[in-house]
């Protein structure tokens, strides 16, 4: 269970509240007496922007903004997991947000921000799970903020909540024919098109990569598909997005070693749970344009007769790729799954996959590595889309120099690089199977947090839900 966020005409002066103001004057007409007026006014000397007022039977926060700008809703949105944090330990269920000041991105990233902080995954619990804090109801009085509004954002958050229950769930919970029928219930509740591929029909199209990188595993591999086409749309062609379903990765025969290598390792189908997350969020809100979702899914095992270093793949579109890595699986199963989108001649491909650790060695978990084929328009946007939800992207170079890095000696293409740009050659490599402007998104940084992380949590973080969500709802008002 998650707050539901809710439009209120009037205040609850008796609840727990949250002000959004400018300056001090503001709050004349709430009844603060002298001594909490004094007690902001020294928060404030020095520099504080986050007040906290503990009146026992109600909490109350000050936010002061007079900043604008992506940055400072980003800090907003950070002072909202604070709220959280503080609300958890006074088990407050229910909260009034007051925007004084009348501005409608910072007081949805408030309330995003808070909202966003009460995930929680407990569903193996077994112990006192009810005795679990919840916050039910997050009130914004605001004439900001509509009730569209509202609705689009409790939205858009369920279905980062999806995505990131998708990612935190275990492989023996979610195998890649559970993701299928997961994929299948999701749509029928929200009115996508959706339709799963089995290994007879994988065979057929010649998924020759998503094939290998299941030849270890004892559960079949599976492929699906969502669609999102109402009948008011504004696209011409269709946006198809990718994400790579590796839904366990043991690196194969060449098993991953160090120590900690594989506890996360639930984790790898993060591109998958964030472009099913984004066909949601797309539905629910019903965006007047053709989305399209792609999804190969497979465990990558060394076990029955794994493919190993050494073996020629022949690919969906006929290329050859003689495999020097198991544990570079995932390129496989999403060059497959690229070629496949060729068919339908798309506006953009969008691929999010936790593709290479050079990424995180990159960038940290701070951002998005990006990479591609797409027009500097089109990078624009995206990253601008970045900014406004604090999910950056770092567009990466993508010389022709890098492409001798994949040729093989045997096959038409290796699928691996040397050590030096790993997180490009891998997007070389990807770019071998896609006709159309593309784009590639590593989130192998941002997508899982071994500690907290503000109100992103701890474990699965959903990102690329809400980065793709803004980026497509700009292509609306183009």
């Amino acid at each position: 269970m998650r707050p539901i966020i809710k439009k209120s005409i009037n205040i609850n002066h008796q609840g727990h509240l949250v002000f959004l103001v400018n300056e001090l004057k503001a709050l004349k007409d709430f009844k603060f007496s002298e001594e909490e007026i004094k007690y902001i006014e020294s928060k404030t000397s020095k520099k504080h922007t986050l007040i906290h007022l503990n009146r026992l039977s109600q909490q109350v926060f000050i936010r002061f903004t007079n900043e604008e700008g992506d940055d400072e809703n980003e800090k907003i949105r950070k002072d909202g997991n604070s709220i959280f944090s503080k609300l958890k330990s006074e088990e407050a269920s229910q909260l009034s947000l007051i925007d004084i000041i009348g501005n409608n991105r910072k007081t949805i990233a408030l309330a995003e921000g808070i909202t966003l902080s009460a995930y929680s995954f407990l569903r193996y619990k077994t112990e006192k799970k009810e005795d679990e804090f919840q916050l039910t109801d997050i009130n914004i009085v605001s004439a900001a903020v509509d009730g569209c509004e509202i609705n689009e954002l409790n939205n858009l958050i369920d279905a980062v909540f999806i995505t990131r229950d998708l990612v935190n769930q275990p492989v023996d919970k979610l195998n890649a024919q559970q993701l299928a029928d997961f994929i299948l219930e999701q749509s029928k509740t929200d009115g996508l098109k959706a339709e799963v591929f089995n290994k007879a029909k994988i065979e057929a199209l010649k998924f020759g990569g998503l094939l290998a990188v299941n030849k270890g595993s004892v559960d079949p591999p599976t492929f699906s598909v969502m669609e999102w086409k109402p009948e008011n749309t504004v696209s011409t062609k269709p946006y198809v997005l990718v994400g790579k379903g590796v839904v366990f990765d043991t690196g194969g025969i060449n098993l991953k070693t160090p120590p900690g290598s594989l506890d996360s390792m639930k984790c790898d189908m993060g591109g998958a749970a964030s472009v099913i997350g984004t066909m949601v969020a797309i539905a629910k809100n019903k965006l007047p344009l053709h989305v399209i979702g792609l999804v190969p899914a497979s465990d990558n095992r060394p076990g029955k007769n794994a493919y190993v270093p050494g073996d020629v793949l022949t690919m969906h579109n006929g290329l050859t790729v003689e495999v020097i890595n198991t544990d570079a699986e995932g390129r496989l199963l999403l060059a497959d799954a690229l070629s496949y989108a060729n068919g339908y001649e798309p506006e953009l491909v969008i691929d999010l996959a936790t593709l290479t650790g050079s990424a995180v060695m990159a960038i940290g978990d701070y951002g998005t590595v990006a990479m591609g084929t797409a027009d500097d328009k089109t990078f624009a946007a995206l990253e601008k889309s970045g900014f406004a939800t604090h999910e950056r992207i770092v567009k990466f170079p993508f010389w022709s120099d890098y492409d001798e890095l994949i040729k093989s000696d045997i096959a038409d293409l290796k699928n691996l690089g040397g050590r030096e740009a790993g997180a490009i050659t891998a997007g070389k490599f990807l770019s071998k199977f896609v006709k159309y402007p593309w784009i590639h998104l590593d989130i192998a940084g941002p997508a899982f947090h071994l500690k907290q992380s503000s109100y992103r949590g701890k474990g699965a973080s959903g990102v690329g839900v809400r980065l793709l969500y803004q980026f497509l709802k700009s292509k609306i008002k183009m």
